[in-house]
């Protein structure tokens, strides 16, 4: 069982890389290996999450040294065969009635992703052939795997692990939402800080006649030598053309002595 080795993880697929002639491919899928019996046998589960929510599970046993043994509880199949023939393959057959119905040669890629190649018969008569393509997990994720696996049938635990899926992504996306919307308003809380005080320094900079009161308003200009000063007098009570280069902007004093700019 040591060749076994770098089959033993949970692997998540890549529905994008899959190539199907038989079903489509899942929205998420997830096929683990574990080693059972002291390290005599495999146990295989898969969990798959289909185009249109519903979720699947099934879970099967083998004992990868080529004999031929009974298959408990299975749809499509009454015997497995499995071997390893090299430490980057193990081989499954599938039998029913004495003839083999599917075989699935996982197979370890050298970027490290797991391939299994599903080659059977649909309706006994037509071969099909499924390539799917897998990355190794590093944590167990309790859902999805291949639709054309042995036994793939909705179950009770499939659905409750689907809606607690389905729960998961709603309230961590939820959250996730907040904190996005937190993030936001401090960003632009901090830009009409940033604001503020660069008005306050060009105000503080400026020529003053007299002493500011809070909360009143007052009008900015920048005269002709590219200075600035405060005045009382707003843009309109100039007349047509007032004594300085341009209106910058009216502003008004706040009670933690920034500036921020108002309506005129």
């Amino acid at each position: 069982m040591v060749q076994a080795y770098n089959f033993l993880a949970s692997w998540q697929l890549f529905p994008e890389k899959c190539q199907f002639e038989k079903g489509v491919a899942p929205k998420s899928g997830n096929y683990k290996v574990e080693s059972i019996n002291n390290g005599q046998a495999l146990s295989i589960s898969i969990n798959w999450v289909s185009l249109d929510n519903e979720a699947f599970y099934t879970q099967y046993n083998l004992v990868p040294n080529d004999t031929l043994m009974p298959l408990e509880d299975n749809a499509i199949a009454d015997q497995i065969q499995a071997s390893i023939p090299n430490a980057s393959s193990l081989m499954t057959s599938f039998y029913k009635a004495g003839s083999k119905v599917l075989t699935v040669l996982h197979e370890i890629m050298p970027n490290g992703y797991m391939k299994i190649t599903q080659e059977g018969y649909d309706n006994d008569t037509i071969s099909f052939k499924n390539v799917e393509i897998y990355h190794k997990q590093l944590s167990v994720l309790p859902y999805s795997a291949s639709v054309a696996g042995v036994a793939i049938r909705p179950t009770k635990e499939g659905v409750i692990k689907h809606k607690a899926l389905s729960a998961m992504e709603d309230q961590t996306n939820m959250q996730l939402d907040q904190i996005r919307q937190q993030i936001e308003l401090l960003a632009r809380q901090a830009q009409e800080i940033r604001k503020r005080k660069e008005l306050s320094l060009m105000i503080y900079e400026a020529k003053l006649n007299f002493k500011p009161q809070i909360g009143q308003v007052y009008h900015l200009y920048e005269k002709r030598d590219s200075s600035h000063i405060l005045s009382l007098v707003a843009p309109q009570e100039w007349g047509i053309s007032g004594p300085f280069k341009q209106f910058v902007s009216s502003v008004k004093l706040l009670a933690d002595h920034t500036w921020v700019e108002v309506s005129s």
